[in-house]
């Protein structure tokens, strides 16, 4: 079967300020969020959708799906955010996240990583004062004050090197991102993989955060406040990576049995948090436990974070992960205790 997507970087392009122009032609933003980060594949949606957009970027239909490429990820070896929503590399990634959800330390962690893999690290400082980004700063390779700063950075360090470009929502809302990465664009210069992050916490409230993503990584306030970290929900994060042909049919099936377990889980939970465990039928004990060893498994010690927790940093396999996932699954680690599947790495 053909691959289809959706080309995300022209919508970004023509069309700034999607959420408004969507619903001007009478489309839900959500539905043309998860279109672009492919929750929604091009081949099951609505014809008329896809020639609204279409119309809004004035191009045509033939422009606006590309046909035949893949979306690569790049393995962060963070077992929820390459299971679940993996990193399009190249791609424009938004972190949806309040205040004190750890959206800034997710970015630090992946500055840290990425840099040892070769990556050359910018950030482009935020308008106002922000003292919490002076953690990241011990992972930057280039801090900019400006959008001409960035692009002028960026672009002399050259079309060979892969950049990881971090920068906050208000630039967002100028349109200067997308202009930024276009200007970059035309100079050869591809490889920048574009984190946005809200530091206000604003974006939270919206339908269409950001506009077009290539993945988005949606921050859980319950797993944040039970210290559950990395508290990147894994039922409402996405990425196009996952559309079904780009990905290896291990890792589609089993982030497709895992989310499904972790949304009865959160049901049942509810109700267990209410009533006890004893309100919940037999049949579905089972059920909650396991979902209480798989979210215990995603919890994860960061690099950046051993001087403040103590524990040393874990890197895990995209490949470990799913062999790991499907034992909890499949009942392996049923004799497991919960406690000893937090913040771990791979399963012993």
């Amino acid at each position: 079967m053909e691959t289809l997507s959706l080309n995300v970087s022209l919508l970004r392009r023509r069309v700034p300020n999607l959420t408004s122009a969507a619903k001007s032609v009478g489309l839900r933003p959500a539905t043309v969020s998860n279109l672009c980060t492919g929750k929604i594949p091009v081949g099951r949606s609505e014809v008329r959708t896809l020639v609204a957009l279409a119309s809004l970027a004035e191009c045509s239909l033939d422009e606006l799906i590309i046909r035949g490429e893949t979306v690569e990820m790049i393995e962060t070896k963070i077992k929820t955010l390459d299971l679940f929503a993996p990193l399009a590399q190249g791609g424009t990634v938004g972190l949806v996240s309040r205040p004190g959800m750890g959206q800034l330390v997710v970015v630090t962690e992946l500055f840290y990583r990425l840099r040892k893999d070769g990556f050359v690290t910018v950030l482009l400082k935020p308008e106002g004062d922000y003292p919490e980004i002076s953690d990241i700063l011990d992972y930057v390779d280039i801090a900019a004050t400006s959008i001409e700063d960035a692009y002028e950075k960026m672009a002399a360090a050259g079309k060979d090197k892969e950049i990881a470009f971090a920068a906050d929502r208000s630039h967002v809302l100028t349109g200067k991102i997308y202009e930024l990465q276009e200007q970059l664009e035309d100079i050869g210069v591809q490889n920048v993989t574009t984190f946005l992050v809200d530091l206000k916490g604003e974006v939270v409230d919206e339908d269409l955060p950001y506009g077009p993503l290539e993945t988005l990584w949606r921050f859980d306030a319950d797993l944040s406040v039970r210290y559950k970290f990395p508290a990147v929900n894994p039922v409402y994060s996405t990425s196009s990576v996952l559309e079904g042909a780009h990905i290896d049919q291990h890792h589609f099936t089993t982030q497709q049995r895992a989310q499904k377990l972790l949304r009865r889980y959160h049901e049942l939970r509810s109700l267990v948090n209410v009533k006890g465990l004893e309100s919940i039928p037999k049949s579905e004990i089972t059920t909650y436990k396991r979902g209480e060893r798989l979210e215990a498994y995603l919890t994860q010690p960061f690099y950046v974070a051993e001087e403040f927790t103590g524990q040393k940093g874990e890197s895990v396999s995209l490949k470990n992960t799913i062999n790991d996932v499907r034992k909890i699954l499949d009942g392996s680690s049923d004799s497991k205790d919960v406690e000893a599947l937090t913040y771990i790495g791979k399963l012993s």
